[in-house]
């Protein structure tokens, strides 16, 4: 059984923050996710980096759980799907969905999206640049003005991977990746396990919740 996440009021919508790094919209009965990048494994190990080849395995495994779990119609993805040019890992995307093939995939594309459309449209992945829902509005970057309302609504975007971090007592630190809600926009960690994160500035006013193993958690 995953672990039920932290229930988020906002906007009149009831959103799910998981510490698996995405979120689950129930209204619109989708599971909203950022930056995977797929095949950024494979990148590597062409290179000739050695890196564990189950890492993508396990980011596809961890997507599958949350599909079971929660029973989504449709999964957003917000941009950075695969890493790069197609590769060995493209295959072990094309047998995940074949195992949901009733199921609604959305990718807004982002700058490391650079396969052909064609081949995610072979998918059934339907494409867009952004894309309204509701009172979201889905980006992969985040605004350049963050002051700025974006038309369409409030921006849900990824790009940054972002962190915060949490200093202890004995000074010891920590960086967590985190959910960032602010005024006109919130950012999604990356959901990659082979991704990274990077702390970033909040405002007193942005809501920010951190990510640990089995649980999110307020942090301001």
């Amino acid at each position: 059984m995953i672990s039920a996440g932290t229930a988020f009021r906002f906007l009149e919508q009831d959103l799910l923050l998981l510490p698996q790094k995405a979120i689950y919209w129930a209204q619109e009965k989708a599971l909203i996710v950022a930056d995977v990048h797929f095949g950024k494994v494979g990148h590597f190990r062409k290179a000739g980096i050695a890196i564990p080849r189950n890492m993508e395995q396990d980011d596809l495994a961890l997507l599958s759980d949350l599909i079971y779990e929660h029973q989504p119609e449709k999964i957003i993805f917000l941009g950075d799907l695969f890493h790069s040019d197609m590769n060995n890992d493209w295959d072990w995307f094309v047998l995940w969905r074949s195992q949901f093939p009733k199921l609604e995939i959305i990718l807004i594309k982002g700058n490391h999206d650079i396969i052909s459309d064609k081949h995610y449209t072979s998918l059934g992945v339907i494409l867009h640049q952004q894309l309204s829902i509701g009172p979201f509005l889905m980006l992969h970057h985040p605004l350049t003005d963050p002051n700025e309302q974006a038309d369409g609504g409030y921006v849900l975007c990824g790009h940054l991977h972002p962190g915060v971090s949490l200093v202890g007592r004995g000074r010891q630190s920590v960086t967590l990746p985190c959910f960032t809600f602010g005024k006109h926009q919130a950012i999604l960690p990356s959901f990659g396990k082979f991704t990274g994160k990077v702390a970033i500035l909040s405002r007193k006013s942005d809501k920010v919740f951190g990510v640990l193993k089995d649980k999110v958690v307020a942090i301001s």
